[in-house]
Order: C-alpha cells, then sequence, then structure tokens
C-alpha cells in the first residue's frame, strides 16, 4: 500500500491494535481476531512500506520464558496520524475495524 492509498478496515484494525499494545502477531490476532493468514501479510506488508518497524527478541529472553522467539512491531511516528484518520473515517462510514467492533 503506497501512503496516499487508502487504508482497509483489517489494516486500519492491526495498526491500532499495535498503537494499543499489541506488540507482536499472535497478540495483533487475539486483539483483532482476524486469522493468521490476514496479519501477518498485513505486518509484512506495512514493515515494507515503512508504516511498522519492527524487532526480534532476544532469542535468550525467549528461551528463558519457554516461548520461540517474537518479532515485535511498533508503528512509526508519522503513521500515528495516518491511523487517526482512518479510525475516524470508519467510524463515520459506520465500519468496524474488527469483528469485535
Amino acid at each position: 500500500m503506497a501512503r496516499n492509498r487508502a487504508m482497509s478496515p483489517a489494516m486500519a484494525a492491526v495498526l491500532r491494535a499495535i498503537t494499543e499494545g499489541a506488540s507482536y502477531g499472535f497478540h495483533v490476532m487475539d486483539v483483532t481476531s482476524l486469522p493468521s493468514g490476514t496479519v501477518y501479510p498485513i505486518l509484512s506488508r506495512m514493515e515494507e512500506r515503512g508504516l511498522v518497524v519492527s524487532r526480534w527478541q532476544s532469542p535468550d529472553a525467549e528461551r528463558e520464558a519457554g516461548r520461540p522467539p517474537c518479532r515485535y512491531y511498533t508503528v512509526t511516528a508519522d503513521e500515528t496520524t495516518a491511523l487517526a484518520h482512518a479510525i475516524d473515517r470508519f467510524r463515520t462510514l459506520g465500519q468496524p475495524l474488527t469483528s469485535n467492533s
């Protein structure tokens, strides 16, 4: 998605979830009720286009926690404003951002 294209409801939901603290893919899935086949491709496209940045958690920290390494995502500063506009637009149109909205 180029920055000048409209944001889909699913992408806005993923961005909102990350902004509100869902920092890794499974947590985004849990918060948005979107399936992995939707969330992970969105996260990948958003990172390619500079909407989010990611980092891998330390393998040692994950091993100590007893889970595989997680990739953590953060919304870029520029996209915080775009997200606010998208949320307003979908609310105005009466479109939910997730299946739980």
